[in-house]
């Protein structure tokens, strides 16, 4: 397998006080607390991901927070975030965490765009009392992030019965509701996006996710290798990023999926930076 460069767009990485005050937020907090009692739970900081990278060959990472209820928990997130992200030599990007629902919360995304984010996420739609299929409570989002030029990294379930713990129900109905109700804003759907991707096989839907991208972000736990080939024979394979979900799971683990697949030369490289590299790029040709 011939790797160029790696950009992994979906990790994690916990502010110190976070992870030293766990117990004291999780009383208060309740996804965070089914999050971080699950067995695949690993707490990471920036230097564990930036020592994680140089282990894996990964290039550049695209780090989140929590998708706390509380602004202030999120504002922290936001400040660790932007601060591994400033001092990382280009190696790191921010994404910043809001509870979309708060008053404050377009505020706290221009701030945190003005300070160098590239997006927001990830959004934890039921997990934050965020009913991402209405509009109604979703306009005031969408506008912010599309007025800072930033785009939604969306957490997405499948629909058929697998549960997340604490992070709700919201799947590919919800998100293709929300895509629909916001053409304008470039979506980024978790967890393969909970299997919307094959839908783009219909032009109508294809034309209507067209700003919608998917991350392979805990594949290993929720599909067989097949998946990779299912990409590959997708309309949506030009929409693929590279996601790990750090630090509960790293590169090799994904190594071996895609090893095991179809995949060539040029759609390592569509997947592995290529397609993170073009999200970017029309992100900035938004703004101009």
């Amino acid at each position: 397998m011939n790797i160029n460069k790696i950009i992994d767009t979906h990790t994690h990485v916990y502010p110190p006080d976070i992870i030293s005050d766990w117990l004291m937020i999780a009383a208060r907090e309740s996804v965070f607390a089914a999050e971080v009692s699950g067995k695949a739970h690993k707490w990471a900081a920036g230097e564990d991901i930036l020592a994680a990278m140089e282990e894996d060959g990964v290039d550049e990472s695209w780090i989140c927070g929590f998708g706390f209820t509380d602004l202030a928990l999120c504002r922290l997130c936001n400040d660790y975030v932007l601060e591994c992200a400033a001092s990382s030599g280009g190696r790191l990007k921010a994404l910043a965490v809001v509870p979309p629902l708060s008053r404050g919360a377009a505020d706290e995304i221009a701030r945190c765009a003005e300070l160098g984010a590239v997006g927001v996420g990830e959004i934890l739609p039921d997990g934050q009392n965020f009913c991402i299929e209405r509009i109604d409570e979703t306009w005031r989002f969408a506008a912010a992030c599309h007025e800072s030029g930033l785009f939604v990294l969306l957490h997405t379930a499948d629909p058929v019965g697998r549960d997340y713990p604490g992070k709700g129900r919201a799947g590919p109905i919800e998100a293709y509701a929300f895509a629909l109700n916001h053409p304008e804003l470039h979506i980024v759907l978790a967890h393969c996006g909970g299997g919307l991707f094959l839908y783009e096989l219909m032009e109508d839907v294809k034309i209507a996710l067209k700003n919608v991208w998917y991350d392979t972000a805990a594949a290993p736990f929720l599909y067989s290798p097949s998946v990779f080939n299912s990409i590959l024979t997708s309309n949506a394979r030009d929409k693929f990023l590279y996601g790990s979900d750090f630090p509960i799971l790293r590169f090799q683990r994904y190594r071996g999926m895609i090893e095991g697949s179809a995949f060539i030369d040029k759609d390592l490289d569509r997947l592995l930076s290529g397609n993170a590299t073009r999200l970017l790029n029309s992100l900035g040709a938004l703004s101009q």
